[in-house]
Formats: structure tokens, C-alpha cells, sequence
């Protein structure tokens, strides 16, 4: 008179072994569902008996208890009515099999049988993998690619009707269908390095930049080419691995947008009069926020200054930890923030402090107020400071094309695999820890002198002489050299602008 079948519950992007317990028992009729049910898991028990009366089934005469256990964890969504159905069935004798503890269910029903994708269902299949769940039964997405795991056996399905075949014996053809994958480079939306004209020495920061992801600040008067610098930086970054694609598009899931089938890293460029939530992630039932979406990608902030002082702040924890944690009365969640952030900024509100063109009508005071818009701890965090100036188009050594995306994209790709596999992970000098990195590429003793009669010279900070030291191995990474380089070390001061 009872059945168990396992499904998964999601908290953020991390998931949960769920057991739904099924009890029927003869008496009044009566539906309840247990458990921190949320309204969409209690209103379940219509779709239910709905979709189990077009299929034949009368469940009246009997008292249904359906528990989702741990019980002490919310259950949000109505990705529980499929395996709450099969469970339904199992306890009524009317589906005469038996369903190991490793086998999973996820989906969605209809009132007419038909089990249909619920917001969420990749994390919750990478979760199931997790879990030791060997098989899956999942309604098929045309917006996720065909998933393939090793030691997870998935059956997509597209009714009850289907799975109880399938489960009694019967084989179900599998309901999917190929889809073909974009090629990074065949369909790059990016702007290429080459349409840009001039800024030179800013292609060579932003190549360092994305070999490394170390933050990068970009000053100069309006029109000067920050916000293009910024949008053709995403095209030198590698193609995501499939790993990474999977996550990508687990974090759009969740956010409930949609992500263009292809190995691209995002690019996320919010508006300066966004919300705190909307950047960082939050509300009632917290979501991901830009900070998220722009994961293994790009966040671009421009205007930087405009952005509220609050938001900016809040930026501190993801820069440093790559995660963000968001609070509330009910949860905890975790979403992944590893992203590199690409920020412009005028030098003063007018926007022509410096300029040789336009009259700076700012007064100090004013100036000095827009540059405290960013608090030191928040500019502490950028590796490189770029002053950019205007281009004069007409001048012919500008016109010059300069390199493809293609060309820089490959050296970016060598200098991180020769990161990969010094640290023996998927991590980048900017990500690396201060002793590992000075055990992986130790300084010889003249290149140590040296740093300290800058550091006391210059009052740097510790974090400044560790960034200084980031900076130069990831340009050692891309001029091949196996050791930090007294010429790398140079030219990090130079682009840290200390």
C-alpha cells in the first residue's frame, strides 16, 4: 500500500536526494502532500488526478499521503509530479515494477499525461549524477543540448504513457533529437579585435587580461573606445568546455533565460541603474544575477561611477571567492561567480579631465568626489589600470589592421594551458593562491631585491606586490618562458599603474 521512488530537489544550483513516499490506504477520499510542499508542489495533487484519469485510472475510495522526504528541506517547483504520478501508481498496483533507489525521475505534468521540462531540469541532472543516480527518466528540452554522461543512463519521455511502458517491459524509442552545436568560430557575435582602430598598447593589456582573467579598469573621455575594447574582449577568451557550457546554461535556466546554443563565454553588460539584486542575485526565492549569468564569461560595467556605491561593494566577495552567497530567512544559497570584470569610467563627471580637445569645466573637489565613487578596497581589485586617450582616424599608422581575435585567442588559449597544467587544475594566475604561485614560479633573489625597494619606495600594499606578481607570470605564460621574467615583472608595474 506504499511506494518510494527518488527524485532531486534544487537549492540554488546545488541538489538533493529526494525520496517521495507514496501511502494509500482505503477510507474517505482525500489528497495531501507533506513535506514543505511550496504552492506549485501543493497544487501538484490536481495535475495529478487529472493526468491519471486520462490514462484510465480512478483513484477515488482511497486517502493518499504522499510525503517528500528530508522533510525539514523546502520543496520549490513542479518538477515532483512525475515521480510523485509513478509512485501514485506503484502503491495502487497498478504499475507492476521494481524501481531501484538509483533510479531518478524529473518532470512536469499536463492534464492530459504528457510530462513536459520545468525550470531548472539541467542542474537538477548534473545534481542526479552527483547524487549516484544511474538513471533518469526526464522530458526532453529543445533548448539543452543532448546529454551524455558517463555512469548516468538517460530516457527522455515525453508521457506517463511512455514510461510505464517502458518501466513494464515495453521499449520506448527515445524522444530527442540531435542538435547541431554552433561553432565558436563559425558564428562569432563578438566584435574582432581587427575592426578596432589603433589602442595597441589596450589589445596587449586585454590579451594579458584574458590570459590570466585579471580585472581591468579602463579611464578616458567619452567616445575614446572603452565600451569597444570591451565588447571584442569576450572574442579572444577560449571556447567553453563542455563542463563549463553546462554550468553556463544551468545558471540561465535558473534565471530563466535563455542562452544561444554554442561554446561562446557570456558577456553581460548591465545598465548603471540596475538594482543591487539584479547584479548580484536575490529576492524572495533568490535567483541568479548578472554576476552569475556572466560566469566563465565577462561582466562590463560601464559607467562604473554611475552604479550605486552599495552594489559595487557587494562586487568585493564574488571578485575574491569566484561565489556568491545570498541570505535569507528560509535559505542559504550558492551560486558560482567566476568571471573577469571589465569596468570604464571618465576621469571626473564632465568626462574631459586631461583632455587635449575639451575644456574640463570640474571643479577638484568634484573630480576627487567621482573617483571615491569606487572605494579603494573595490579598486584594489583590479590587476590593470588602462588610461586611454582619443584615436585620430586619419592618421595612417592607426589605420593599419591590426591582428584577428582568432590569432590572439590562440596565444590566450596556450598561456592557460600552461597555467592548467603548473597547478595541476583548471585555475588561472589571477585565481591562484600566493603560496602556490610562488612555488610553482619562485623568484630569484636580485628579482626579489628589486620588488621590495619598490614596494618600501612606493608604499605598496601586500595585495599590490601580489598582483604585480600575477601579472608577470601570466605574461611569462605568454612569451612561453617557464620562469617570471625581469622584463614580465616590468611591464606588470607598468600595466597596474603603481
Amino acid at each position: 500500500m506504499w511506494a518510494r521512488v527518488t527524485s532531486i530537489g534544487l537549492k540554488g544550483m546545488e541538489g538533493y536526494r529526494v525520496n517521495v513516499e507514496v501511502g494509500t490506504y482505503v477510507g474517505n477520499d482525500s489528497f495531501k502532500i507533506v513535506g514543505l510542499p511550496d504552492a506549485a508542489v501543493k497544487e501538484s495533487k490536481e495535475r495529478i488526478i487529472a493526468a491519471l484519469s486520462s490514462l484510465g485510472y480512478v483513484l477515488s475510495g482511497n486517502k493518499i499521503i504522499i510525503n517528500l522526504s528530508p522533510a525539514d528541506q523546502k520543496k520549490i517547483g513542479p518538477m515532483f509530479d512525475f515521480p510523485m504520478a509513478i509512485g501514485l501508481l506503484l502503491s495502487l498496483h497498478e504499475l507492476e515494477a521494481v524501481i531501484p533507489e538509483d533510479t531518478g525521475f524529473l518532470g512536469a505534468l499536463s492534464l492530459d499525461g504528457s510530462v513536459h521540462p520545468v525550470e531548472g531540469l539541467l542542474p537538477a541532472v548534473l545534481a542526479a549524477k552527483r547524487q549516484g543516480i544511474r538513471k533518469l527518466y526526464i522530458p526532453f528540452d529543445d533548448h539543452l543540448p543532448v546529454l551524455d554522461f558517463e555512469g548516468l543512463e538517460i530516457i527522455y519521455i515525453s508521457s506517463l504513457k511512455d514510461v510505464i511502458g517502458h518501466l513494464a517491459g515495453q521499449w520506448v524509442p527515445s524522444v530527442f533529437k540531435k542538435i547541431e552545436e554552433e561553432s565558436c568560430y563559425g558564428d562569432n557575435r563578438y566584435l574582432d579585435f581587427q575592426q578596432i582602430i589603433g589602442h595597441a598598447r589596450a589589445k596587449c593589456a586585454l590579451e594579458v587580461a584574458a590570459a590570466g582573467e585579471h580585472h581591468v579598469l579602463m579611464t578616458g573621455p567619452p567616445g575614446c573606445g572603452k565600451s569597444l575594447l570591451a565588447e571584442s574582449f569576450p572574442s579572444i577568451l577560449p571556447p567553453l568546455t563542455k563542463e563549463a557550457q553546462l554550468e553556463v546554461l544551468s545558471l540561465y535556466q535558473l534565471s530563466r533565460n535563455v542562452y544561444p546554443q554554442c561554446h561562446l563565454p557570456p558577456y553581460r553588460n548591465p545598465h548603471h541603474s540596475a538594482s543591487g539584486v539584479a547584479i548580484i542575485g536575490g529576492g524572495q526565492f533568490p535567483k541568479p544575477g548578472e554576476i552569475s549569468l556572466a560566469h566563465r564569461g565577462v561582466l562590463f560595467l560601464d559607467e562604473i561611477g554611475e552604479f550605486s556605491k552599495k552594489t559595487l561593494d557587494m562586487l568585493r566577495q564574488p571578485l575574491e571567492n569566484g561565489l556568491i552567497t545570498i541570505s535569507r530567512t528560509h535559505a542559504s544559497i550558492t551560486y558560482p561567480a567566476s568571471f573577469v570584470l571589465i569596468a570604464a569610467m571618465n576621469p571626473c563627471p564632465c568626462g574631459y579631465a586631461g583632455s587635449n580637445t575639451h575644456y574640463c569645466t570640474c571643479s577638484p573637489k568634484q573630480i576627487r568626489s567621482y573617483q571615491n565613487r569606487l572605494s579603494g578596497p573595490l579598486r584594489d581589485r583590479f590587476d590593470i589600470n588602462l588610461s586611454l586617450r582619443c584615436i585620430d582616424i586619419n592618421d595612417t599608422t592607426m589605420a593599419r589592421a591590426g591582428e584577428p581575435s582568432k590569432i590572439v585567442q590562440e596565444r590566450v588559449k596556450q598561456a592557460r594551458e600552461r597555467q592548467y597544467d603548473r597547478y595541476g587544475k583548471e585555475v588561472c594566475n589571477s585565481r591562484i593562491s600566493y603560496d602556490v604561485l610562488l612555488r610553482a614560479s619562485p623568484l630569484s633573489g636580485t628579482q626579489q631585491s628589486a620588488i621590495q625597494q619598490q614596494a618600501i619606495k612606493k608604499n605598496w600594499s601586500n595585495r599590490t606586490q601580489i598582483k604585480i606578481l600575477r601579472l608577470a607570470r601570466t605574461i611569462s605564460d605568454l612569451q612561453a618562458s617557464p620562469y617570471i621574467t625581469d622584463q614580465s615583472i616590468y611591464e606588470a608595474i607598468k600595466l597596474n599603474k603603481v
